[in-house]
């Protein structure tokens, strides 16, 4: 079934595959109008130290050690801060995503970012941005293959830590979102965090569970690993429901001042260390999990600026990334879709 337009915000501008132009030179910071929309109450600010071009391969079906047929390939601007951006501005708030650029590919990168029709910085850095490979069949099933990134020296980090800075008076939140490129020390993201609260900004937190332990001794406003990255901060297995409690509860303790607990199809589980829910999403049929996480950090911290309550805002980023994965692709849904799922999500306080 054919997609909306408006809920392509990543397949529209997804384009076919090719080669790759020649290396353009160092590209100059480029700085999409931020006035009047970041005037706007609520400004979410996303980071993405790490982005890719996607590059999004739909086959009739994946098996192993047998053939499969492609249907249709493109390629897209991607990353999980950037991802958040998207699905923050098909809401119809306002945001600013802040992305290195640099390389051989950063030209398409950029051309890219211009059609998603919010504001953005790019940094320049002088390695290519990564390329990522998404391979997804009819069924639901995904591969994803991700390039390790580029080097950015100190002066670029230094150069993306001043956007960063130059963002935040205009900012209520920032979310920090994905893995560090090849070398980046997580003290990256613990000073922006530091950043941030020199600025009575708050701070949302998602990236990968070996980087979390330190981050959380920084007390973000909110950490959010999936079951996986949960496990390896924790450094024990998650199973049982009571298991996700405890380990919610736990991450909470260690620092953030909301422990949110992503379980993909599942829910989540949220608190801020008085109360506790638990939020179950409606049974779907998934067409593409990827990006689902995303959804759930855009719409997590999109709700806050609407209302002040941190269960209702995780039953809206559930319904976010509940509604992303029954698209086809890497795509998101807008507010109206989410809207449709929310009213079937349930929140439950645990005793």
């Amino acid at each position: 079934m054919p997609q909306k337009k408006d809920t392509e915000a990543r397949a529209n501008h997804a384009r076919k595959g090719g080669e790759e132009p020649k290396a353009q030179g160092s590209i100059r910071p480029l700085f999409a109008p931020l006035a009047p929309s970041l005037q706007l109450k609520g400004l979410i600010v996303t980071v993405t130290i790490n982005p890719a071009i996607d590059r999004i391969i739909s086959v009739d079906r994946l098996a192993f050690e047998d053939r499969g047929y492609i249907l249709s390939r493109g390629e897209a601007a991607g990353g999980r801060g950037l991802n958040s951006s998207i699905v923050v501005n098909s809401f119809g708030a306002p945001t600013l995503a802040i992305v290195p650029s640099g390389g051989s590919s950063g030209r398409r990168f950029e051309e890219d970012l211009k059609r998603l029709g919010f504001p953005y910085v790019a940094v320049p850095i002088k390695q290519a941005i990564r390329s990522n490979f998404i391979i997804t069949d009819k069924h639901g099933l995904t591969v994803k293959l991700n390039e390790p990134g580029p080097h950015l020296s100190a002066r670029e980090l230094n150069r993306f830590e001043e956007a960063v800075e130059t963002a935040l008076p205009k900012a209520k939140w920032l979310l920090l979102c994905g893995s560090l490129p090849p070398g980046v020390k997580v003290d990256f993201y613990c000073h922006l965090i530091r950043r941030a609260k020199a600025h009575k900004v708050l701070t949302y937190v998602d990236t990968d569970g070996e980087f979390l332990q330190a981050i959380l001794e920084e007390q973000p406003t909110v950490v959010a690993p999936n079951q996986q990255e949960a496990e390896a901060l924790l450094n024990k297995s998650l199973i049982t429901r009571q298991q996700f409690r405890e380990a919610v509860e736990r991450i909470q303790r260690m620092g953030a001042t909301y422990g949110l607990l992503s379980l993909g199809s599942r829910g989540a589980l949220i608190t801020d260390g008085k109360s506790i829910h638990e939020i179950t999403p409606p049974m779907v049929d998934a067409v593409c999990p990827i990006g689902a996480g995303d959804a759930l950090d855009a719409a997590f911290a999109w709700a806050m600026t609407q209302k002040n309550d941190f269960a209702d805002a995780a039953r809206w980023g559930v319904a976010a990334g509940t509604a992303s994965a029954v698209l086809p692709g890497v795509s998101f849904a807008n507010l109206e879709q989410t809207r449709a799922v929310y009213n079937k999500v349930e929140v439950k306080p645990l005793l």
